[in-house]
């Protein structure tokens, strides 16, 4: 990136001083509103993230895009399947504009090292995809509420320009939003045909059958049954310890923003992003005892499938890129080193609440009538 922002991923700060021989250990907490985004030198390019198709994002999309090109002199990012709308296309007066982007394609082009920060527009859906676009170090991102749900989209697209200049400028508030990192190792992707040393054909060895995918995921990892009528049945890993097996219609494994996504559908807490935890909940299990529980970020867990399960299982990450998993199939999740910053439009704490105030109406309840003391007789 051209433009370096500063925050401070610091979570824990422990001290030690020395008294007789004996060591004390203070402990520090830091506040979440001291992660602030600031710029070495002002930022030069941004990547505008819309929702493929979406009507009603064309005119927000346009001006902003005429806002940064024409007024801020910014070299602006657009995926390359956007400008092939024919809303996008055919306009004649916004042509002259999009020459003037530079395009790529999801999966092919690697823009990693060319955006200073992300300004999306959509719902929560779009922040998602525009995490997926990169695999190490993600740019600050500025998400725009233009969709249906929009809880980790705190700006109002009313006075875009104005809050896209403070950005520029800089010393805004940051949240810094886990992601996890996952490898999936196929064990039978493909069976490969050798010859030995002594010129025997054999089917290939376990190394050349075996495959890994790894991803990077904003909200959760979703095993389920998939089309299946049996339960899944998966055995559950802590550093290398078995420690359950999932008897029920799925697990979820989500960062602390996922768990206000489908864990908290499934009867999670909601955990603040800036606690560094992973959250396991099971969707459905055949035990009344099996509740969601929270462990540290710095775990490493691993899924596959039991010796005796009925069916394979499926998994999804974020939504996207589903596959089956069958016998001798893992999952491996930890914290990934590279979280999403993303730009708040108070500060992490008052961004949270008000999100669950209004996209969950978070105790929300009819108030009781004031007791008064003729009442209180009675």
């Amino acid at each position: 990136m051209c433009a370096v922002m500063k925050f401070n991923q610091c979570l824990l700060q422990d001290i030690a001083g020395t008294n007789n021989d004996n060591t004390v250990w203070k402990w520090h907490i830091q506040d979440p509103a001291s992660q602030r985004l600031t710029w070495n030198k002002p930022p030069k390019s941004v990547l505008v993230i819309k929702k493929i198709r979406d009507a009603s994002l064309l005119q927000p999309f346009k001006e902003l895009c005429m806002f940064l090109t024409e007024v801020k002199n910014m070299i602006v990012y657009v995926e390359k399947k956007v400008l092939e709308d024919p809303a996008i296309s055919g306009d004649e007066n916004f042509g002259a504009i999009t020459k003037k982007f530079c395009t790529f394609r999801e999966d092919l082009d690697d823009i990693s090292n060319c955006v200073d920060f992300i300004i999306c527009l959509g719902g929560d859906g779009t922040l998602l995809y525009a995490s997926s676009l990169f695999q190490e170090s993600v740019p600050p991102v500025m998400a725009f509420h233009l969709g249906s749900l929009g809880f980790l989209t705190p700006f109002k697209f009313d006075s875009y320009q104005s809050q896209v200049n403070q950005i520029i400028e800089g010393n805004a508030a940051i949240v810094l939003r886990s992601r996890l990192k996952v490898r999936v190792l196929k064990e039978n992707w493909e069976k490969k045909a050798r010859v030995d040393e002594k010129g025997i054909l054999t089917n290939g060895d376990s190394e050349s059958s075996r495959k890994s995918m790894y991803y990077q995921v904003l909200n959760e990892v979703v095993l389920d049954r998939g089309p299946s009528s049996y339960l899944s049945n998966v055995d559950l890993f802590l550093d290398g310890h078995l420690i359950t097996t999932v008897q029920a219609d799925g697990v979820i494994v989500s960062t602390p923003t996922g768990s206000t996504a489908y864990a908290v559908a499934a009867g999670a807490s909601m955990i603040h992003p800036n606690v560094p935890a992973i959250m396991i909940t099971p969707i459905c299990p055949h035990s009344l005892s099996f509740r969601p529980i929270v462990v540290p970020a710095g775990v490493e867990l691993k899924i596959m499938l039991s010796r005796d399960a009925r069916n394979t299982a499926w998994v999804s990450f974020d939504g996207r890129k589903r596959q089956e998993i069958c016998h001798g199939d893992s999952i491996t999740i930890t914290t990934s080193c590279f979280p999403v910053p993303s730009i708040c439009f108070r500060d992490p704490v008052n961004d949270w609440f008000e999100s669950l105030a209004q996209c969950l109406h978070w105790n929300v309840r009819k108030k009781q009538n004031y007791l008064s003391s003729e009442d209180e007789e009675f």
